[in-house]
């Protein structure tokens, strides 16, 4: 089957693959303008950009940015942004995937736009005034959600209060990396899986003039993305695979993680943010299980479900400075996140973003397919 091209407002993407935003510091400049050099999505991170270009922002004696106009620095994310568009070579687009849930949410969005973002990408969180903060700039706007109910809730607000409707909706489900929008019971429930939540959300973005559906969360192969593009979505967003990766911007033990990773390594934690959190099982994660507590205080004051802190306190760990940790190469002490699939990379090794787009759009053999069909 031959992939048809991906419409996000007013840009027409060849490749109908968006690749997730991973924060902090995974998916930067260099994956991202990787990807859209290709044809597809590629996706910069707002979180944790005081951590890409540390001269940039104020820091405490440990390196870590100092507040949240320092932790999601809008420099840094401006030149991430700018070198991402410079690689790209002018194909594809550049999106920016911001967290509702982030301090300064509104702040970074309008960062997003004026440095040149092509779209949006948001979720942890319903991003009910997100318009609000584009205003009337020429960007396409995509919100992540778990059910059709809050595509419904998301379109009733955006058409009433700001005369728009999404210009994609990215549906996620339970099996991808990082934060679910489930509780830790439904992300194993049949009925919350991508491929049964799939119908309701699709019927519900034809009702409001068919908004396009991005599928994500365990989407893996190229089969997965022709199953789903057969039934009626318009294109995928994939993470993890993208972390093997030559041009990934995280560090080569981040990638040596997953690679050595085994299913079950890869779990569901409980995250300062209130929702599952999917990790792999290393030296840390060992010690919080084990009962340690290794919070050392706020700093960067990133996410405002943390209550500064208080939340990062209670669960025994500051995401933002364990993934911080992570991308500065330190495994013993960071935090490093997989979707559920990511032990199958190991088959696959660290291969090009060229390599891997060819594999994903069946131009080449995808040497993780097998396994991903037995464990299905």
């Amino acid at each position: 089957m031959s992939l048809q091209p991906l419409k996000l407002r007013n840009k027409v993407v060849p490749i109908p693959i968006i690749q997730g935003g991973m924060g902090v510091g995974i998916s930067w400049e260099r994956l991202a303008g990787a990807v859209a050099k290709e044809g597809a999505v590629g996706v910069v991170s707002a979180v944790g950009t005081g951590y890409r270009f540390p001269e940039l922002v104020k820091r405490d004696k440990f390196g870590r940015p100092i507040g949240s106009i320092n932790s999601h620095s809008k420099e840094a994310l401006t030149k991430i942004i700018q070198e991402a568009k410079r690689l790209s070579e002018g194909n594809g687009a550049i999106g920016v995937n911001i967290l509702c849930a982030i301090t300064d949410y509104g702040r970074v969005a309008a960062d997003a736009v004026e440095a040149g973002a092509d779209a949006i990408i948001s979720g942890a969180g319903l991003p009910l005034r997100l318009p609000e903060y584009v205003g009337d700039a020429d960007v396409a706007l995509i919100p992540i959600v778990s059910s059709a109910r809050a595509l419904n809730l998301i379109c009733r607000t955006w058409e009433k209060k700001y005369k728009r409707l999404p210009d994609a909706v990215v549906l996620e489900g339970p099996k991808s990396g990082g934060h679910q929008g489930f509780k830790y019971e439904e992300c194993f429930m049949p009925e919350y899986q991508l491929e049964n939540l799939f119908p309701s959300v699709l019927e519900e973005a034809k009702r409001w003039g068919d908004i396009p559906v991005i599928v994500a969360g365990g989407v893996w192969s190229y089969k997965d993305i022709v199953y789903y593009m057969q039934r009626g979505a318009s294109g995928v967003q994939m993470a993890t695979r993208f972390v093997a990766t030559h041009e990934c911007d995280a560090p080569l033990i981040y990638k040596e993680t997953i690679l050595n990773a085994e299913e079950e390594d890869i779990i569901l934690f409980k995250s300062p943010v209130g929702y599952p959190l999917r990790v792999i099982r290393t030296p840390f994660i060992e010690r919080l299980l084990a009962g340690y507590n290794g919070w050392n205080g706020c700093v960067s004051h990133c996410i405002t479900p943390c209550n500064k802190g208080e939340e990062a306190r209670k669960v025994g760990f500051c995401i933002a400075d364990r993934l911080g940790s992570a991308w500065l190469g330190n495994y013993e002490e960071g935090i490093f996140i997989s979707g559920a699939n990511g032990h199958l990379l190991k088959k696959q090794g660290i291969i090009s973003v060229k390599e891997l787009i060819e594999i994903l759009t069946g131009k080449r053999p995808d040497p993780t397919l097998e396994e991903v069909y037995a464990v299905k």
